[in-house]
């Protein structure tokens, strides 16, 4: 139910839309290719287990969630026209 200028079903697109781009943000860094047998970081080395479960890692377990814990992440907000952006 869209109310005012906007056809039926926009924010319905406006959702997916979001959600399409943040899966594409989250597939483009995924890893792939050959693993490494050690970080490139701490030049530990990565278990052959963690190599087998994720293709193409190149970080050790430490590494990757120090990576992600420094990593930007999208507030969630949808900014494409929602009046909430409007009044900001």
């Amino acid at each position: 139910m869209a109310g005012g200028w906007s056809r039926d079903g926009a924010v319905q697109d406006q959702i997916d839309a979001s959600v399409e781009d943040e899966v594409q943000r989250a597939r483009s860094q995924l890893a792939s290719g050959e693993s490494a047998t050690h970080c490139d970081e701490c030049d530990s080395a990565i278990p052959e287990a963690r190599r087998k479960a994720i293709p193409g890692v190149r970080l050790c377990i430490a590494c990757q969630a120090a990576l992600e814990k420094q990593e930007t992440h999208s507030s969630g907000i949808n900014r494409r026209g929602s009046k909430d952006s409007q009044l900001r």
